[in-house]
């Protein structure tokens, strides 16, 4: 994968922890932030999906029955369950 060289302005303290970490790790400093940058990004992702699954819910809310139907038939086939 090609990589383009980026600048990105930091302050010292956290430029400091970077290389801290970078030395302890043995990694770059720039695989640490690609590492991060790409946590971050699955992170909110992460989130977003959650929010669509959150306002699914609240467009078209289970009924209580549904939810107590589950819980009985699953009281039925957990138990049988070797695990």
């Amino acid at each position: 994968m090609v990589k383009k060289v980026i600048q990105v302005p930091v302050d010292e303290e956290l430029l400091a922890a970077l290389d801290r970490l970078s030395r302890k790790q043995r990694k770059a400093r720039s695989e640490l932030i690609r590492q991060a940058c790409q946590r971050y990004l699955g992170q909110v992702e992460s989130e977003e999906l959650d929010l669509l699954y959150q306002q699914g819910y609240e467009r078209l809310p289970e009924e209580p029955e549904l939810g107590d139907a589950q819980i009985a038939l699953a009281g039925e086939i957990l138990p049988k369950e070797s695990w």
